[in-house]
């Protein structure tokens, strides 16, 4: 078995958490001393948010954004997804091997480049980079 030249270096792990309902989880986190940071609509509710404290960040997703944003993510039992930000999406791709890959490479709309993949326990995995800050 060879190793490979560059492995893929993670910078953040956040936990995405698939639910029929963001409204109702939100109290919780409010307690918990985190704030709404992030809020996208889908429909008439909240199809995605992300609740902070500090550093630590939690992601909630409803099925049915899911279901619209990446229907072949919505296949499947699972309940957790994981998004890691990591420094080389180049490097993750040379290493995906056979995982089943639920979206190829491409730009989301808060500017990331993105692949996304089923790791062998059926859970979702979305590895994503942010382009470098340029100096001013």
């Amino acid at each position: 078995m060879s190793t490979p030249n560059h492995v893929p270096v993670a910078k953040k792990l956040a936990p995405v958490l698939i639910v029929d309902e963001i409204e109702a989880c939100e109290p919780f986190w409010l307690r918990m001393g985190f704030q709404r940071t992030v809020e996208v609509p889908h429909e008439d509710k909240l199809g995605f948010v992300i609740f902070s404290n500090g550093p630590v960040e939690v992601m909630y997703q409803t099925r049915a954004s899911v279901a619209g944003d990446i229907p072949a993510a919505a296949e499947g039992d699972y309940r957790t997804a994981l998004y890691i930000e990591v420094e080389s999406i180049d490097a993750v791709i040379a290493n995906i091997g056979d995982a089943p890959v639920i979206f190829e490479r491409r730009r989301s709309f808060y500017g990331a480049d993105e692949t996304c993949v089923r790791e062998p326990g059926g859970s979702i995995v979305t590895f994503s980079q942010f382009a470098e800050p340029t100096a001013a």
